[in-house]
């Protein structure tokens, strides 16, 4: 199959590979966890075929990526019976439990925060970065601007860092509430008060920084562990409720750009941007043609891949596809899983990850 003529190819009602340039695409393998599924992780190759399948205890609490030792490091949904339950988006974001399962998806690793939500990352010291969720003081919450009037009656809640080692045992905490700007970093008008910084990616990079990404008031942050500083704040103007954020080689930020609620133009549509820190300036794009063919209001991810394209994760519609540096799609494809949902019948995917042939044991 050659590239995929953009302006006509998806929402036909087709699944799994629907285009691959063989010349072109970026071979190995991709890791994705159906969004609204019971515990499956599926590895598939270009071809679609999948190679490995992790059954795992618990739902996915977003998503897995692939260690180099072969274990799979994912979020999962715990029970629901620890009594925590802040606002009513809870139920649909919280995670609970952050596993490592081995490739038998035995569990040989676990750690329980009633807290964490979202993501989760595997740190060097073998434990654990993830985000929680702390009680935004009153003095703070008061000044925090936008989001919905009248809708924090329990009160204000906004995202935690969390290190853990190895042994389980918390070794850093940050508290958003208490580096964002109130006026500055607002809640977007219609979201709830009850949630200022609905956060939905964090990383550990090297140098003893993390990387973070909150929603609601469309920031991507780098934050220094050892003052609590942050170095670099972005997204002002320029993204719209992103996701998935990562520092490229190149010292670049590569960002999924949802494009709800753009300040700029009515119109929706999401892309995929490169920036560089140095100077926020935008230094690649990914846009369908015409650009509202391409929108995920919420999910979705990108990677860069070995050979220069981008892994692009459409996250809402189950759709992954990987966009050379020129913009071409050249492989495709739809997840066929579907699993009742809050939105009905859903092939949603949070994010979705690459590896390439002897990364791990098993490829």
């Amino acid at each position: 199959m050659a590239f995929v003529d953009q302006q006509t190819r998806r929402r036909s009602g087709r699944t799994g590979v629907t285009a691959l340039d063989e010349d072109r695409a970026c071979p190995g393998y991709t890791l994705f966890t159906p969004q609204f599924g019971d515990g499956d992780a599926i590895l598939i190759d270009l071809r679609g075929n999948v190679a490995h399948r992790w059954r795992l205890p618990h739902a996915p609490a977003f998503s897995g990526e692939l260690m180099p030792d072969g274990t799979l490091f994912y979020g999962g949904r715990a029970s629901s019976d620890s009594g925590f339950n802040p606002f009513p988006l809870w139920g649909v974001i919280r995670g609970g439990a952050i596993a490592a399962a081995d490739w038998d998806g035995n569990i040989v690793w676990e750690h329980r925060d009633a807290a964490h939500h979202h993501d989760a990352r595997r740190t060097a010291s073998g434990g654990a970065m993830y985000l929680g969720l702390g009680r935004v003081p009153d003095g703070v919450a008061e000044r925090v601007k936008g989001g919905v009037p009248g809708s924090a009656a329990g009160g204000m809640w906004a995202d935690e860092i969390v290190e853990v080692d190895a042994g389980g045992e918390r070794v850093w905490t940050w508290r958003a509430w208490e580096w964002l700007d109130p006026d500055a970093d607002a809640i977007l008008y219609n979201d709830p008060r009850a949630y200022w910084t609905h956060g939905n990616a964090v990383a550990p990079l090297d140098g003893g920084r993390a990387l973070v990404s909150f929603r609601s008031p469309s920031r991507v942050c780098v934050v220094d562990k050892a003052s609590g500083a942050i170095e670099w704040k972005f997204g002002a103007g320029t993204l719209a409720q992103q996701h998935d954020p990562s520092i490229l080689p190149n010292g670049n930020a590569l960002i999924f750009d949802n494009g709800a609620h753009r300040a700029d133009t009515p119109f929706t549509y999401s892309r995929v941007i490169e920036v560089d820190p140095a100077t926020d300036r935008i230094v690649w794009s990914y846009e369908d043609k015409p650009s509202l063919n391409f929108y995920s209001p919420i999910l979705s991810g990108a990677r860069r891949l070995p050979n220069g394209n981008t892994l692009i994760t459409e996250g809402f519609f189950g759709r992954m596809f990987q966009a050379t540096p020129d913009g071409q799609v050249v492989w495709e494809y739809i997840s066929p899983y579907f699993h009742d949902s809050v939105f009905g019948e859903s092939n949603a995917v949070f994010r979705a990850n690459h590896y390439s042939a002897g990364y791990a044991p098993g490829l």
